[in-house]
């Protein structure tokens, strides 16, 4: 099992959990042969969007198209990372060794089902570099999120004003979606 980043468990909506079931798990990615094939299987258009992503407690990168729950693409379990990725094709030349014709393009952390905080790239990376993907040093888009220590509510923090939206207490610095 990957230790690289905390360990996310799924704080969304009851009955989207409950209505889960084992066909909606995203495809594994444990290697770059997985998202060759996986890739080979999208329809050019859907390349276009983003995709969901999950990283799983074994630091396999899964799968789904867009619309898809993350919890349903993590079969329900815990994750060590979540969010939306998108891909483009790149030139053989830039490609590199043992790199797939593919990188990411934009990656981040945004899963309101898990709530993921920034430090879930080291897993979120370590499952791309698994894949044989290239991709950047960090979330290209990455969401900063906090429960209210006050009303409970789960809170995305903009330009590091940590005041709730609902009802204006202050939000911890820390992540602390693990709790209430």
């Amino acid at each position: 099992m990957v230790t690289l980043s905390r360990r996310y468990r799924y704080i969304g909506p009851a009955e989207i959990l409950a209505g889960i079931t084992p066909d909606d798990a995203g495809t594994p990615i444990t290697a770059p042969r997985d998202f060759a094939g996986w890739v080979s299987t999208v329809p050019a258009p859907d390349l276009a969007e983003p995709f969901t992503f999950v990283v799983d407690l074994d630091g396999v990168l899964r799968l789904a198209p867009r619309r898809s729950e993350h919890v349903a693409c993590a079969a329900g379990r815990d994750v060590l990372g979540a969010g939306e990725i998108a891909f483009v094709r790149q030139p053989p030349d830039e490609a590199g060794a043992g790199r797939l014709g593919w990188r990411v393009d934009e990656v981040s952390n945004q899963s309101t089902g898990y709530c993921p905080d920034l430090d879930s790239w080291p897993a979120v990376a370590a499952a791309l570099d698994r894949a044989g993907l290239a991709h950047p040093d960090g979330f290209t888009a990455g969401f900063v999120f906090r429960r209210c220590p006050d009303c409970h509510q789960c809170n995305v923090v903009r330009d590091d004003d940590f005041v709730c939206a609902l009802c204006g207490a202050d939000l911890p610095e820390r992540w602390n979606l693990d709790s209430g």
